[in-house]
C-alpha cells in the first residue's frame, strides 16, 4: 500500500498552500485582454466578451460587476470570460485601459 505524503493541513501552521493552489487561482495568459463582439449562438443578439484578464475568480466577478454598471446592462462570468449583454466594446476598452490593462479589440 502506497502512502500519500502530500501535507495539506498541519496543526502548527494551518492550511498548507501548494504551488498547484496558486496556479489554479490565476489563469495563465499572454497579458493581453481581448474584447470581442459575438453574436453566434445568441439568436442574432450581440454580446461583448472579455477574455485574458489575469485575475482570480472573486476579483473577476467584481470587475464584471463594475463593467456591467458602467455599460448599464446585464452579463455574467463563465469559465474566466466576462460576458456583457450588447455591444459595449469602446466603453469596456476605455475602462480597462484606464485600469492599466493592455487591451486589444478582436473579432468583428
Amino acid at each position: 500500500m502506497k502512502k500519500n505524503s502530500r501535507l495539506v493541513y498541519s496543526t502548527d501552521k494551518g492550511r498548507i498552500k501548494t504551488p498547484d493552489d496558486d496556479a489554479a487561482a490565476t489563469p495563465a495568459g499572454d497579458g493581453i485582454v481581448r474584447i470581442r463582439r459575438e453574436t453566434s449562438g445568441r439568436k442574432g443578439n450581440a454580446a461583448t466578451t472579455i477574455s485574458g484578464v489575469p485575475l482570480p475568480e472573486p476579483e473577476l466577478k467584481a470587475l464584471a460587476k463594475k463593467l456591467k454598471q458602467t455599460c448599464g446592462s446585464g452579463g455574467s462570468v463563465k469559465n474566466g470570460i466576462i460576458e456583457i449583454q450588447g455591444d459595449h466594446r469602446e466603453a469596456v476598452q476605455a475602462l480597462l485601459t484606464k485600469a492599466g490593462y493592455t487591451v486589444k479589440l478582436a473579432g468583428g
